[in-house]
């Protein structure tokens, strides 16, 4: 269950009359659990209260009180040994008479609920980890939103059930322009911007008959008045009881008027959302929530779109807000540089290429309404209109009512700031009519010219397409407003795999950088608002911060994408190296992303890098330099390499058969063959994949060389099998395996075998796992496609990729598959620093490498994936991987690091150094600067 259902589920419960036996379980029920789980519980299987109540296991203890015993109950469930018994592991504690009802967070230090009974929907974001929904502190404290959403969301279905051709691609626009008016309205009719309270709902229940015929026509003859001058009326034939709604403009019910029908269900929801308390609207979370409302895709997660404001901060902050504050603090009560600041923040325009409901252009409007009305009480002129215009914070979005949302997001938000700074009736006097200007366009960002939204100061020519940053720019056309005025580009883009992309996205990207030699097919779809952003900031002057997914910070796309954008002139003045973009979610539905801050090369003079600390505070720091990887260390982008350049052994890419699975054996197949014929032996090879090595699952192969052909045919079970793969080969598509289909003994792709031993690096890893997995291998033993090996290499050479040293390395510069590590050999290990190492080092080195693998042989049959299980992995090979880094970092820099900014930032120095001979040696500076983090 989202969200809303909950919502909706626990608010008809309330409704319910009072039931003290049923109840505890229709709570549960209304949270997500399934009917076997309730009736075990009822049952008492799995039931473990000790007061004749109701406690689930990993969740909750209820009671069901008598009237007025709702406080000693909650003191009773705090206190009894079922609650505090580990192994029941209860989050939650609630009792309840049906008159009060009391909870309490055992897990956390929330405030306790006290409240009447019918109340305590409005709290239920206070118990939504019973549904496995993690939640941020705005969603808990404001049941409002993902009511409204719920509420208008049934509206929206029933509409069109009865308005099949208000859902098409021809009329959705106008759907969706219908329900931006009712959210206003719901809005201005609680907010005293009409004339009376419920204004709106009590118009529409008087005048609109109880069998709905007509309550469309009602609607439309409202929206009507609403774009009608007062002295205008008469000659419009407004009827006397539409006369008393004010004039609003603003475009908002310009267009048609036309409403769909409404069914005497429709007519019920309408007025059931009108009588909820609209004040209590939060612009910055309802927008992102209602926008899913009408998109089919979206509205299976409603109540789940939402973006916190601390993560939206961590843009805006360090982008520009941090810089106005600090002005501020400077200014103290000098009237005249409050002044100055004053007029700069009017002139500061905030562009979010991507704004879906407008969170990004919310949060900037509010928090610098709040830094003016600052220097407006400072300077004793705290009823002053605000000088900053809502037409500054512009933005483009692909879905109109996205755009419709983001517009109406905004406007309620400067009545609100205007109530809160200047008081109800300046902010009255000041709101209607709404201002026509409109800076957010419905369209696609990557083929709109960003210069026609966000124009630069001064005078300037309109381009279009091709031409945005072919011309120049002194060919005075037109007036542009804001003479002197900053712009700070933000948001959230879409983010999107190659794989994920559709056709139209892929045509996007190609557009984007065509004009560019980039190879546009390896980008995530941000990248592109990554380009157009990087030519924007560097021909205006301005700043932008964008959060992406990692990705482009890693791998094969950094080479790709970041050469292309250093060359349009802008460096990283401020970055947030990778966290996790905790929304509302279920589940793994968040994504783990970086902020990357630009500005024109050469205008950045301090560069500051933030970072989450294990405490899960945020670090940060200023630095020299922060590259492409989010590391404060030179602007070098690794290579990718064939051969390693390091003195390191060759890792290849492991064993491929292409057989259709003739040549692989389960255990009971290697039985079965070796019991048939016992020359079977000498042919029958371990099999050894990243899962097989990872899980210690046992699989087997047939590898059998050219010399062997002839004698391993007369094996009946292996010349069946052969023949089984000759066959499949000739049928495969590959023309490279077909030709094979004369040589079914081998595999198809032989990169090689050991002869003594093998060291086995699976291609894929949690990144949960403290250290990369990897192992050694016999002669016996056979490495699959699905992981990397070094033949015959010394066993210093295992100690390199256990250690922390590399595993850093590896995170930064690999890449990822979702949150999984993808290891690369030619990044990973051929590209490695690493300085020359003595014969002693080696020593040490093999010594501490023998060191791990005994450690782990002492807690044989555990698997690696058991062993290194980051919440249990043991004691002793905790030790022994600590020793292994200690003996491998001390030849890097003759002591421990401190930590992992230290290693990157010293081995990004070193690759610097080796990667390009005559550049100064930075390496010692970047690690004593940078390494205190």
């Amino acid at each position: 269950m989202n969200a809303v259902e909950i919502e909706e589920a626990i608010s008809r419960l309330a409704e319910q009359p009072f039931d003290a036996e049923e109840f505890p379980f229709a709570f549960l029920e209304a949270f997500g659990n399934k009917a076997t789980t309730i009736k075990r519980l009822r049952s008492g299987a799995s039931n473990k209260s000790d007061l004749g109540g109701v406690l689930q296991i990993n969740n909750i203890h209820i009671k069901v009180c008598e009237e007025g015993q709702v406080s000693d109950t909650i003191r009773a469930l705090r206190e009894s040994p079922a609650t505090k018994n580990a192994r029941n592991r209860v989050k939650f504690i609630m009792a309840t008479d049906g008159i009060t009802l009391e909870a309490e967070d055992l897990s956390s230090d929330i405030a306790p609920i006290v409240c009447p009974f019918e109340d305590f929907p409005d709290h239920f974001g206070f118990f939504l980890p019973l549904a496995g929904i993690s939640t941020v502190k705005q969603i808990r404290e404001s049941a409002f939103d993902i009511k409204a959403t719920g509420r208008l969301n049934r509206l929206y279905v029933e509409l069109l059930k009865d308005n099949p051709e208000w859902g098409t691609a021809e009329r959705r626009h106008d759907m969706n322009h219908f329900m931006a008016r009712l959210i206003f309205c719901f809005f201005a009719e609680d907010t005293d911007i009409f004339v009376k309270a419920d204004q709106f709902t009590a118009t529409i229940e008087q005048m609109s008959a109880p069998d709905s015929t007509n309550t469309h026509e009602v609607i439309s003859t409202l929206f009507r008045a609403m774009n009608t001058k007062l002295e205008e009326r008469d000659a419009a034939n407004i009827p006397r009881w539409a006369s008393d709604f004010p004039y609003v403009n603003g475009g908002l019910f310009s267009e048609s008027v036309d409403v769909p029908r409404f069914s005497k269900i429709a007519r019920s929801y309408l007025l059931h959302i009108g009588n909820l308390d609209w004040k209590k609207i939060n612009p910055d979370i309802f927008g992102s929530m209602i926008q899913a409302v009408a998109d089919d895709e979206e509205r299976g997660a409603l109540g789940m779109h939402y973006t916190s404001v601390p993560n939206i901060l961590k843009v805006l902050n360090p982008l520009f807000l941090d810089d106005l504050r600090e002005k501020l603090e400077e200014a103290g009560d000098n009237a005249r540089k409050l002044l100055n600041l004053r007029n700069r923040i009017a002139k500061i325009r905030v562009f979010d290429p991507a704004c879906g409901s407008g969170n990004f252009l919310v949060i900037a409007y509010k928090e610098m309404r709040a830094i003016e009305a600052e220097i407006n009480k400072r300077r004793g002129e705290p009823d002053r209109r605000t000088d900053i215009p809502l037409t500054n914070f512009r933005g483009i979005e692909l879905r109109d009512f996205s755009a419709e949302v983001a517009r109406l997001a905004l406007i309620i938000a400067e009545y609100q700031c205007d109530v809160l700074y200047r008081g109800q009736r300046e902010a009255l006097r000041d709101f209607l009519p709404l201002d026509a200007m409109n800076w957010i366009t419905c369209g696609n960002a990557l083929r709109i010219d960003w210069l026609s939204i966000c124009p630069p100061t001064g005078k300037g020519v309109k381009m279009h397409g091709d031409d945005l940053f072919s011309k120049p720019l002194d060919q005075a056309e037109i007036d542009f407003e804001n003479e002197g005025g900053e712009t700070y580009i933000c948001g959230n883009p879409p983010y999107y795999g190659g794989k994920l992309q559709s056709d139209e996205q892929k045509e996007d990207l190609e557009s984007t950088f065509r004009s560019t030699s980039v190879n546009w097919k390896s980008l995530d779809y941000v990248a592109g608002w990554f380009f157009k952003s990087a030519q924007f900031v560097s021909r205006l002057d301005a700043q932008a911060a964008l959060v992406s997914t990692n990705s482009i910070c890693q791998g094969q796309q950094v080479p790709v994408l970041w050469p292309t954008l250093y060359s349009q002139g802008v460096c990283i003045r401020f970055a947030h190296t990778s966290f996790r973009w905790a929304n509302l979610a279920t589940h793994n539905a968040v994504v783990t992303v970086v902020i990357v801050g630009l500005s024109p090369a050469g205008k950045a003079s301090k560069k500051r890098l933030y970072s989450i600390s294990e405490d899960g505070s945020t670090i940060s720091r200023e630095v020299p330099n922060i590259n492409p990887y989010l590391v404060a260390a030179p602007d070098v982008i690794v290579e990718a390499n064939s051969k390693p350049g390091n003195n390191l052994p060759p890792m290849v890419f492991g064993n491929m058969p292409r057989d259709a699975g003739y040549l692989l054996l389960s255990p009971n197949e290697r039985d079965e063959l070796l019991a048939e014929d016992q020359r079977s032996e000498k042919y029958i090879f371990s099999f050894r994949g990243s899962d097989d090595f990872i899980h210690d699952k046992q699989r087997y192969c047939l590898w059998i060389s050219d010399e062997d052909r002839d004698h391993a045919r007369k094996i009946n079970g292996i010349r069946e099998r052969l023949e089984m793969v000759a066959n499949a080969r000739k049928q495969m598509k590959a023309a490279s395996t077909q030709k094979f289909a004369d040589r079914p003994h081998r595999f198809v792709q032989i990169q090689g075998v050991a002869k003594r031993k093998s060291i086995i690096i699976p291609r894929h890893t949690s990144e949960r796992r403290t250290y990369l997995p990897v192992g050694l291998l016999d002669s016996k033993s056979i490495v699959a496609d699905s992981a990397l090996a070094i033949y015959d290499a010394p066993l210093w050479c295992m100690s390199i990729i256990a250690s922390r040293l590399h595993r850093v390395w590896i995170a930064s510069v690999c890449g990822k598959i979702k949150t999984d590590f993808r290891y690369s050999n030619t990044i990973g290990w051929n590209a490695f620093p690493i300085p020359s190492l003595t014969q002693k080092s080696k020593d040490d080195l093999t010594s501490s490498a023998q060191e791990i693998l005994l450690a782990r042989e002492a807690h044989f049959p555990a698997s690696i994936g058991e062993l290194y299980n980051p919440d249990e992995i043991p004691a002793d090979l905790v030790a022994a991987h600590d020793h292994n880094d200690e003996v491998l970092e001390r030849a890097y820099i003759g002591r421990r690091f401190r930590n992992d900014t230290e290693r990157l930032e010293k081995l990004f120095a070193l690759y610097s150094h080796v990667s390009d001979p005559a550049a100064p040696r930075r390496s010692d500076n970047f690690v004593e600067e940078g390494g205190q983090g």
